[in-house]
């Protein structure tokens, strides 16, 4: 049986920021199921703000958090138990159920929902959902306000504020707790061990399908629910297309392989991305970039500590990559010029990192929300603390072109890994499937 400490704390700590807003009522519903074709649905994935809060697996559910009164109270709406339904779908908790094994103070049934919503909100200071993410939630809001203002002849008042929940749960989902970075390390590891099992199976004359479906394998066998995302299994020129997504090609000696792919474990995801030769060996050229590409994640990664603003990495990576332009004759120019001018973007286009949590690229302000910005500018980038996860992934994609030595043509590299925020540094948590460019060659050699 799940704990539910971790989901009970975490709403009360939502109750607790609610009311340093003036406190009110929150409304956070899950994902809806959504059809594939005629009388399929796509496999069901709960909302990740409800799942936070919740644990519950379920569709057609909300969670209700009150805060007002000395003792926060959250309450469950969910479906009915029906032994008809559960012979086809499966396994319902109902109500009654679903408050005791999830923690609830209260379950209630989901078709109840709209009859007792203005009840709920009678009163209430301020009333907390996701604005605007819907037409249908927008228009269901506006039909239990209503209900809530039609009765101002009665002395009931309605909630004269509205908050968007996400906004608060933002700020909480930014730094991971014990649990959810205990859930995060065994996802790593499913999905470094799926890398490591693509390598081993890569040969020249494969479709890159055929890899993927080694990747899919290992996550599917280690309990992972689902990949995290579509995954990118792209050989040669198909490395410079930063969302490949086709997957088909042929495997051809001589290319490199990159693949970006991670699954994802109870709710949370992980995001590796390694490049390596089909035929096992780098050619001259392609180890001279490689080398260079892994420089510069070791530069971002040694800037990943707390203290640093999340954009120290990027400028680390991206000095390294850039000298490795010049060096190799991709750009020209100084350093700093380079830098400065923005040349190498044309051959690194992305930034070196992303939040990552419930979702691939995980919610949270990348800029300070309490710092002013500078008169005209931005306000500052956001300081890394222990607990934040985020990934380091620089990369070189060079494209054929007449100004571009051939022998870098269609060479498409990243390497990334996933990074705990801890006390002295970070963590590396996805380290399990090497990197270094001679490690993998003697991986390769070894199948």
């Amino acid at each position: 049986m799940t704990d539910t400490t971790p989901f009970k704390t975490r709403r009360q700590r939502l109750a607790e920021s609610m009311r340093q807003r003036g406190g009110g009522v929150a409304v956070i519903a899950t994902a809806p199921e959504v059809p594939r074709n005629r009388d399929t649905d796509y496999p069901y994935r709960p909302d990740s703000y409800f799942y936070y809060l919740s644990g519950f697996p379920e569709p057609e559910a909300v969670v209700v958090v009150d805060a007002r009164g000395e003792t926060p109270r959250s309450i469950l709406f969910c479906r009915d138990k029906n032994e008809e339904r559960e012979i086809w779908d499966g396994f319902r908790h109902g109500p009654a159920a679903a408050a005791e094994r999830f923690g609830f103070d209260e379950a209630r049934s989901f078709a109840s929902l709209d009859e007792a919503m203005p009840g709920l909100l009678a009163d209430a200071p301020a009333v907390f959902c996701a604005l605007a993410e819907t037409n249908a939630a927008d228009s269901q809001l506006q039909r239990w306000l209503s209900a809530v203002r039609a009765q101002a002849r009665a002395g009931v008042g309605a909630p004269a504020a509205a908050w968007n929940v996400h906004a608060l749960l933002d700020e909480m989902r930014l730094v991971k707790d014990g649990v959810e970075l205990d859930t995060m390390r065994r996802a790593a590891r499913i999905s470094a061990h799926a890398h490591v099992r693509a390598m081993r199976a890569t040969a020249p004359g494969l479709r890159e399908y055929e890899i993927e479906a080694e990747l899919l394998h290992e996550f599917r066998r280690n309990g992972s629910q689902f990949p995290a995302y579509g995954s990118i299994v792209a050989g040669g020129r198909n490395a410079c297309v930063l969302h490949y997504r086709e997957n088909d090609a042929v495997l051809r000696d001589g290319d490199l392989l990159l693949i970006d792919a991670g699954c994802e474990l109870d709710g949370y995801a992980s995001d590796i991305t390694r490049t390596w030769p089909v035929n096992g060996r780098f050619s001259g050229p392609q180890r001279e970039l490689y080398d260079v590409v892994l420089a510069a994640q070791a530069a971002a990664i040694d800037a990943t500590r707390p203290g640093a603003r999340f954009t120290d990495p990027h400028d680390a990576a991206v000095r390294v990559l850039a000298q490795g332009m010049i060096d190799a004759k991709l750009v020209s120019g100084t350093l700093d010029g380079v830098i400065e001018s923005g040349d190498y973007r044309r051959f690194y286009m992305h930034r070196t990192g992303h939040w990552l949590g419930m979702d691939v690229h995980d919610c949270g302000e990348y800029r300070e929300p309490g710092e002013a910005a500078a008169a005209g500018g931005d306000k500052p980038w956001r300081v890394l603390r222990p607990g934040m996860v985020l990934t380091v992934e620089p990369g070189i994609y060079v494209r054929a072109a007449d100004d571009v030595p051939a022998a870098y043509h269609d060479i498409g590299i990243r390497i990334e890994d996933d990074a705990v925020v801890t006390a002295s540094g970070c963590e590396i948590i996805t380290g399990d499937v090497p990197k270094a460019a001679a490690d993998i060659e003697a991986l390769m050699r070894a199948r």
